[in-house]
């Protein structure tokens, strides 16, 4: 995924040019932190305070000069309009937050009101048109016959979320005024790995497999994830 991110920033943005992202849902700072050492000016919103305790303690491992490009803010990303102004942000990414959202809409539109002309929206979500795939691949055939005609679905942690479908979320960013650019899917053959796996010796080899994968057609079609990336007209 931070490829396929990359690859969208350098095909809108000239190079070099520092980048005010905004990360919603950070999680412990992955993505954040990352795009801080490429030199660009992040801040992060997360409302878990173990998460964000995390995300604080990698930052205070950064150099100062990093540390100085990020900023964290606990908080809800449905509030986005409390703490920034619109068009405050070259760069939104809310990755892994949609499924736990009962209606995502509201908070897309927030989302991509506090882009700039031009800027770029990158989601990340669960692919509701193959929620049937892990369980078929498990073997658990009960499950897989119920995943066809519905988008919600249990996750690893248990928790009971949500799924969204491609031609809905099309339709969505539509009709805000940032429409779909480009997407991918992620984790067309990892899905079914277990938690904790050992990496793979030709981790390399895999990642390529899955890149490739995910800009393939049909194999994006039926990836665990996909990445959405719309454009703020």
């Amino acid at each position: 995924m931070a490829r396929q991110l990359d690859e969208q920033i350098a095909g809108r943005f000239p190079v070099g040019q520092r980048l005010r992202v905004l990360d919603v849902g950070m999680g412990q700072g992955t993505q954040a932190l990352r795009l801080a050492r490429l030199g660009h000016q992040v801040t992060g919103v997360e409302q878990d305070s173990t998460m964000i305790a995390t995300a604080r303690e990698a930052l205070a491992g950064e150099p100062e000069g990093i540390r100085a490009r990020v900023r964290l803010v606990e908080g809800d990303g449905r509030d986005t309009g409390v703490h920034f102004l619109p068009g405050s942000f070259d760069v939104v990414l809310c990755h892994g937050v949609l499924m736990y959202v009962e209606e995502p809409d509201p908070l897309v539109a927030g989302l991509a009101r506090m882009l700039a002309p031009g800027g770029l929206l990158s989601l990340l979500v669960r692919n509701g048109d193959a929620l049937a795939v892990r369980p078929g691949l498990s073997g658990d055939w009960a499950g897989a016959l119920a995943a066809f005609d519905t988008t919600a679905y249990r996750n690893r942690l248990g928790l009971d979320v949500r799924a969204d479908r491609l031609a809905t979320l099309t339709a969505t960013l539509a009709g805000i005024a940032a429409p779909l650019h480009a997407w991918y899917g992620v984790r067309v053959f990892t899905d079914t790995a277990a938690d904790g796996a050992d990496i793979p010796e030709d981790l390399g080899t895999l990642l390529a497999v899955e890149e490739r994968a995910g800009r393939t057609d049909p194999y994006r079609g039926v990836a665990a994830l996909l990445h959405l990336c719309g454009v703020r007209g």
